[in-house]
């Protein structure tokens, strides 16, 4: 049986002279409103293994990564209702919350380069993002919003931070209204990245008021007590401001902590599996484990996004 959907209430308050409009807010998480975090049979992983079930790698593969809750990201692909409708549908089905990346800003990783592209304009973008927030509808889910797109601003001038913030702030706006019962969480990069207080104004000015709060070290090994430690100084931040929000974790490939690079470096090991609590509100897995950063580190020739086994082992094995 389903269990029932809770009604979202918001109200306003008023602090140090601002309106700083809480996070939607639901009686019960998605998780509490599920029996609990999505592992998509058809993830990148899973279906690596499918394809491949003669090697020798497939069923650690599986074990340790395939069969776990991972999130699924979605890019500049024009059905994108459908996509995004498609995958809650089969995890509410499955009476289960998935976790989904909306990644398709345009100017997509600005000033990294691997991952760059996104939509074609800001008018692509906000029917992109309108969308994907309307397929997932009244479906208990959890999305992360836009990787790196709020640490990414040492190459880009005045301008183009303004329109990226005026389209984040859109983006929120979508989920707090077309998508009740999803906690979304705007990216605030990592530890090692921006300075606490740096990122707290930004994510306040792309309109983490909001969504329920922001995530950390999305694709990146720094361990779960450096990001709690981070996520706590930016909320004390944004407390000057009149509010804070919860934080969530990305723990995929952080287990031997970070080593000085980001793109594929050896010797990191796969982190505490999706769960709630444990100093941030949630600790997911949103980067794709084995999944490459780019044509870099122990992966040269492999572009970023494509999945290799042979850093999937790795990974498993912390080498």
């Amino acid at each position: 049986m389903r269990r029932a959907r809770i009604a979202l209430t918001t109200v306003s308050v008023l602090a140090l002279g601002l309106i700083a409009p809480p996070a939607p807010a639901i009686a019960a998480s998605p998780i509490s409103l599920t029996s609990g975090f999505f592992a998509d049979p058809d993830s990148v992983p899973a279906t690596w293994v499918r394809n491949n079930p003669s090697d020798s790698r497939a069923a650690r593969i599986q074990a340790s990564i395939g069969s776990k809750p991972i999130a699924k990201w979605f890019g500049n692909v024009a059905s994108i209702g459908t996509a995004v409708g498609a995958f809650v549908g089969r995890a509410d089905n499955a009476d289960k919350a998935p976790v989904l990346v909306a990644y398709n800003l345009p100017g997509r990783d600005a000033c990294g380069g691997h991952s760059g592209g996104g939509a074609g304009s800001p008018e692509a973008y906000r029917t992109w993002i309108a969308a994907f927030a309307s397929a997932i509808g009244t479906r208990p889910a959890i999305v992360i919003i836009e990787p790196d797109s709020l640490a990414d601003f040492n190459c880009m001038d005045a301008a183009a931070i303004a329109t990226r913030n005026s389209l984040l702030t859109f983006a929120t706006q979508q989920f707090r209204d077309r998508a009740p019962n999803t906690y979304a969480y705007l990216d605030a990069g990592n530890f090692g990245w921006v300075a606490a207080s740096t990122m707290a104004g930004r994510l306040h000015a792309a309109g983490v008021a909001n969504v329920r709060g922001f995530a950390i070290n999305v694709s990146n090994f720094y361990t779960t007590s450096q990001s709690v430690s981070y996520g706590n100084s930016v909320n004390s931040n944004l407390s000057s401001r009149g509010y804070t929000r919860p934080f969530v974790v990305d723990t995929s490939r952080n287990a031997n902590g970070h080593n000085g690079q980001w793109c594929n470096p050896a010797g990191r090991k796969l982190g505490l599996t999706a769960r709630v609590g444990g100093g941030p509100e949630m600790q997911l897995w949103i980067k794709t484990p084995g999944s490459s950063d780019g044509p870099c580190g122990i992966a040269p020739t492999t572009p970023a996004g494509t999945f290799n086994p042979a850093l999937a082992i790795r990974l498993i094995d912390g080498t």
